[in-house]
């Protein structure tokens, strides 16, 4: 492929997928699966963001996120830098736009980053003038690139997203990874229906065309995707529910509850998983798990993302 016929997409940043066209979204799925070879090679690198610096922003404790942006662009031959808040200036007193303007002064390409506060992402697209900026998490407002790859593996899995009945449970009200998928999954043709305590959903969601249920047997009846998520307690502010041992009682997902879902139904999470509280071991480790299969493919679509923001270059092996 030469420079000039590579695939773009019509934005300069990705700060969620609420905005984001099926045609977009389709592109970025179909540009992971190409990277999917890459990841599977002896060497796992090619030469397309050759000369590109990317910077890990991350204001947030991140494990699996940063880990994956980290690999995807060391495998995309991208020279990376990683910022942590707690060894920077802004424990000294410095602000976002500082910070972000002083490192597109040392000629940065590209910003990834993750923050506490929604909004974040969009503010620091308004300060840069030329780098460009990928959202890898902000407050509760949307984690794109989990969305995405969420998208691929039920792509992978259930060889289509149009037509799928999709349950997601938990909470919904603190969760950015919900509003993404949401939000994709809608654009994709899926239809959903969320489940939870009633404090820990949107009062609002139902106006989105979204189904709403507070019953976890009713939410997984004949759901070809059940998408557990976790209890957010770092953004709560205490007294949702009484205790986790209640959550667990009335929306756990254990192998009984399983057994509404359709028998070819699969079973995703985020993570990091709260054992015993949103899925039983055996069901988060069962055959109808795709857990890990959404963190191989967060490299792929991180991969895709990144490519295609930074205007890419010739896909041909190092």
């Amino acid at each position: 492929m030469n420079a000039d016929e590579t695939p773009r997409l019509n934005r300069r940043h990705l700060l969620g997928l609420e905005d984001c066209s099926r045609e977009e979204i389709r592109l970025i799925l179909d540009t992971a699966d190409s990277f999917k070879e890459v990841i599977e090679r002896p060497i796992r690198k090619v030469p397309a963001l050759r000369g590109k610096n990317i910077v890990n922003l991350f204001f947030e404790p991140s494990t699996r996120t940063r880990l994956s942006f980290e690999i995807a662009e060391k495998q995309l031959s991208a020279d990376t830098l990683n910022f942590t808040a707690s060894a920077s200036s802004v424990v000294k007193g410095e602000t976002l736009r500082d910070t972000a303007r002083n490192i597109e002064a040392m000629k940065v390409d590209c910003v990834v980053v993750r923050h506490s506060a929604s909004g974040a992402p969009l503010f620091l697209s308004q300060c840069l003038e030329r780098a460009v900026v990928v959202n890898a998490g902000d407050g509760a407002h949307e984690h794109p690139t989990q969305g995405l790859l969420d998208l691929l593996t039920i792509r992978d899995h259930m060889g289509r997203i149009e037509g799928l009945r999709v349950a997601i449970m938990g909470d919904i009200t603190h969760s950015r990874v919900a509003r993404s998928n949401i939000w994709g999954l809608r654009t994709m043709g899926a239809s959903l229906v969320v489940c939870g305590p009633p404090t820990l959903i949107p009062p609002d969601l139902e106006a989105t065309g979204v189904e709403v249920t507070h019953r976890l047997e009713e939410a997984i009846d004949g759901a070809d995707v059940i998408y557990a998520l976790r209890i957010q307690l770092e953004r709560q502010q205490g007294g949702l529910f009484p205790s986790l041992r209640e959550y667990a009682r009335l929306f756990g997902i254990t192998p009984e509850r399983m057994a509404h879902a359709k028998p070819e139904a699969i079973v995703m999470h985020p993570g990091p998983i709260n054992r015993g509280v949103e899925l039983d071991s055996a069901v988060a480790d069962g055959s109808r798990s795709v857990i890990l299969d959404q963190v191989t493919n967060g490299i792929a679509i991180r991969m895709a993302v990144l490519y295609l923001l930074n205007g890419g270059g010739e896909r041909e092996d190092a």
